[in-house]
Parts: C-alpha cells; sequence; structure tokens
C-alpha cells in the first residue's frame, strides 16, 4: 500500500500546481506584490493561526503516540507564538497600527477556512484531523522551496523574511514530522477512514487557494452593504 502522503499529494497535484501559479504567489516571488495585498493577508493569516493553534493543540492532546504530542503541541505554540512575531516584524515595516489591522474585516474565507480546521477537531477523528492540518504545513513548504529555488542572485525581495521562513531546514523538518504522523495514522486506519483523511486533506488544499486567492481579490463580505 502506497504512503498515504504521496497519494494524498498526487490526488491533489492540480491544486499544488494551481498554488504555485496564483497571481499572489508570482508577484510574492517577484517581489512585485502590493503592498496592500499582502497587509490583507498578514491580517487574514494572523486571525487565522489562532485557529490553526487550536486545532493543533486538539491533535496533540489526541496523539496516541508521544512523540506526535511533543510536535503538535510544540507546532500549536510555533502558530500562535512564533509566527505572530513574523507578522509583527511586517506590521512594524508597513507602519500598521493595532487599528489598521482592526479596520480589516476578516475575510469569508479566512473564516470558513479555521471553521473547518475546528470543525473536524471537534467532530472528526484523529487521522482526519491531522490530515487536515497538513495542508498548511506542507503547502507552505512548497511554495518557499519553489521561490527560492527559481530566484535570481541580486534581486531585492521587500518579501524575503517571509519566504526563507517557509523555505529553511527547520520548517521542513516540522513537515516532515507531520507527513510521519500522519502516515502513521493512516498505516493503522480502515479503508473508510483512510477516505476520509483524503477528503479533508483534500479540502483543507483547496482552503489553501482560496486563502491566497482571497487575499488578491481583497475579498470582501457582499453583505456588508446589507447590514
Amino acid at each position: 500500500m502506497p504512503g498515504f502522503c504521496d497519494e494524498a499529494w498526487r490526488h491533489t497535484a492540480k491544486l499544488q500546481q494551481s498554488v504555485l501559479t496564483h497571481p499572489f504567489n508570482e508577484e510574492l516571488a517577484a517581489g512585485t506584490l502590493s503592498p496592500e495585498r499582502f497587509q490583507f493577508y498578514l491580517a487574514q493569516d494572523a486571525r487565522y493561526l489562532v485557529g490553526f493553534g487550536r486545532a493543533l493543540a486538539v491533535a496533540a492532546t489526541r496523539a496516541p503516540d508521544p512523540s506526535d504530542l511533543s510536535f503538535f503541541a510544540g507546532a500549536a505554540r510555533e502558530a500562535v507564538v512564533v509566527e505572530r512575531l513574523l507578522h509583527e516584524g511586517y506590521f512594524e515595516k508597513f507602519g500598521l497600527t493595532e487599528a489598521d489591522l482592526d479596520a480589516i474585516e476578516t475575510s469569508p474565507t479566512c473564516l470558513a477556512y479555521t471553521s473547518y480546521l475546528l470543525a473536524v477537531a471537534q467532530t472528526g477523528g484523529y487521522p482526519e484531523l491531522i490530515a487536515a492540518l497538513l495542508p498548511c504545513f506542507w503547502i507552505y513548504q512548497h511554495v518557499g522551496e519553489h521561490i527560492v529555488a527559481n530566484q535570481r542572485g541580486g534581486e531585492e525581495n521587500p518579501y524575503q523574511a517571509w519566504i526563507d521562513t517557509y523555505a529553511d531546514d527547520e520548517f521542513a523538518a516540522a513537515v516532515t514530522n507531520c507527513r510521519e504522523a500522519v502516515d502513521r495514522a493512516a498505516g493503522s486506519a480502515d479503508a473508510v477512514t483512510r477516505s476520509s483523511m483524503l477528503a479533508a486533506f483534500t479540502r483543507a488544499c483547496e482552503y489553501e487557494w482560496l486563502f491566497w486567492d482571497s487575499a488578491y481579490r481583497l475579498e470582501a463580505w457582499p453583505t456588508a452593504h446589507l447590514r
């Protein structure tokens, strides 16, 4: 039986390629992404990471393997504490205040993605949950490494710190840990559970694409004028 993660990646190959070629990531790679779009993305990502961290914490409490418990608990802290420092560095760089951030409303896609992960955390099993959490790790590594591999020397990119965060060896090790946990869970799962895991992985990949797309479109609530 092939490893679940390899199978899931092949299953979502079109999505993964579309993420790389999305205008948000192509312009991010070139350093031409507008500050407005990146600021909108940062505001949404900061809110997403709180929900992501909570879902990771649930995974830690359910992990049958002590090493996986340690990994998911540490990843929850990283999401809420360490990645927030990266955001704050960019907030300072762009001169964004708390009032500026508060003025950016949580987008429909950000709310939907975090709500989905928290719903899986509450109603799904451990294998399904960690399959849903994996794309946030793996796709960011995929994007970061793709950008670095295709960069030409001597070009200054205002988003280099963001890119480097997801292309470095430490983040790659976290992705490997998450993939191994998912493969272990799938290895002892029945066919129905593996199917649920694949569906959760695919849905989260779709939300990753939607997240970047919503930032590029500066997504607003279409019902805002009806409030």
